[in-house]
């Protein structure tokens, strides 16, 4: 399988400095009546964390009460200066984290599953006599690179548990549940969505592991979650946990969101960016903008590129594929994950460097 840190980019936007926050000086400026400007002093901002005014290029200025913060103090950690006005916590009035209701009828409603009710036979079931049948064990499967389908929980209360965490945080970041790429009118369409355009070359996806792709999503559709749940750490925000072991090679989830062309995205202060086509003619790239219509992948976190602990966290891989001539982004099990442990793959691509230096 090639290497997803040459092929793949999560396209996480370097934010320019804001005209408010002048690095070095920590100055501001403000608007007088007459139209003049006037360069207020803030030199002596230190951030009200760790009380140094040291690292001033990453000393954020609240837009409301001038108080500086590192962005490496802050919690969860913010990677890079926000380009739009930034409110510290105290005046952000953060309301408190509402976890969505275990309830079976709310959780089918919001994910949209297809059956009134949660199967309580044992899940994937299906899938996983075809998969016997050919006789493909794990052994074999590494070897010939087949992907394998997610094992959902055997307890349907546990999955409504997993997915009432997915929904807590859909809600809390105002994203709207999705589960495949979606074209929407202004952006780019479908029709532009074409593997052939791609400049590096993609992998075409097999057969078998086209079956494997199309058995997930019916899962889903069944409500035979993913064993990952979100939690919200004060550190890393949310994040993502296996809830149970998950082999290697495992598909965890197809990166989805809106598809936009990269040309309209290029100063776009959205952080969760990823490359879906990197075409020869620049006009005809795509990325996947997640923040208004998303899945679980929006919520798994990256590694610190800049630590040997931190690159031993990667359990997960990004890969683009061509599926039937379109263009599409799985993240697959990079090895064997244990339950408990969390999900991270790599965000640097090619293209673009994103600040990883202050990630767990």
């Amino acid at each position: 399988m090639v290497s997803s840190t040459r092929l793949v980019l999560r396209k996480r936007t370097q934010a320019p400095i804001p005209v408010s926050v002048l690095p070095g000086s920590k100055k501001r400026s403000r608007s007088k009546k007459g139209g003049a400007e006037e360069q207020e002093d803030y030199s002596n901002v230190c951030c009200e964390k760790c009380g140094s005014g040291e690292d001033a290029d990453e000393l954020l200025l609240c837009d409301k009460c001038d108080r500086g913060f590192h962005l490496f103090c802050l919690r969860p950690i913010i990677a890079s200066v926000p380009k739009r006005s930034w409110f510290c916590p105290s005046c952000s009035n953060n309301k408190r984290l509402t976890t969505f209701p275990l309830v079976q009828t709310k959780i089918v409603d919001f994910f949209r599953i297809q059956r009134s009710s949660l199967s309580a036979e044992a899940p994937g079931q299906d899938g996983r006599k075809r998969r016997k049948r050919t006789g493909s064990s794990l052994v074999m499967s590494k070897k010939r690179r087949k992907l394998l389908p997610f094992n959902p929980s055997e307890d349907p209360a546990r999955r409504l548990e997993q997915m009432a965490s997915l929904a807590t945080a859909l809600i809390a970041t105002g994203t709207e549940f999705s589960n495949e790429l979606t074209y929407m009118p202004g952006m780019a369409p479908r029709s532009a969505n074409l593997a052939k355009h791609e400049r590096e070359g993609m992998q075409v996806i097999s057969k078998e592991d086209s079956q494997t792709l199309n058995l997930c999503k019916a899962m889903m559709r069944r409500g035979e979650w993913p064993p990952l749940m979100v939690v919200f750490d004060s550190l890393e925000g949310f994040t993502v946990e296996a809830d149970r072991f998950i082999r290697d090679l495992t598909i965890i989830t197809e990166y989805v969101g809106d598809v936009d062309y990269l040309k309209n995205r290029e100063n776009d202060e959205g952080d969760s960016m990823m490359t879906l086509l990197s075409a020869a003619d620049p006009s005809k790239s795509l990325v996947i903008c997640p923040d208004k219509r998303s899945n679980i992948a929006r919520f798994i976190n990256g590694i610190n590129n800049h630590t040997p602990d931190g690159k031993k966290k990667q359990n997960v891989k990004c890969v683009r594929y061509d599926v039937n001539g379109e263009c599409r982004v799985l993240l697959i099990a990079s090895r064997d994950i244990a339950k408990g442990e969390r999900l991270y793959y790599d965000y640097n691509g090619y293209e673009h460097e994103y600040p990883t230096e202050h990630f767990v």
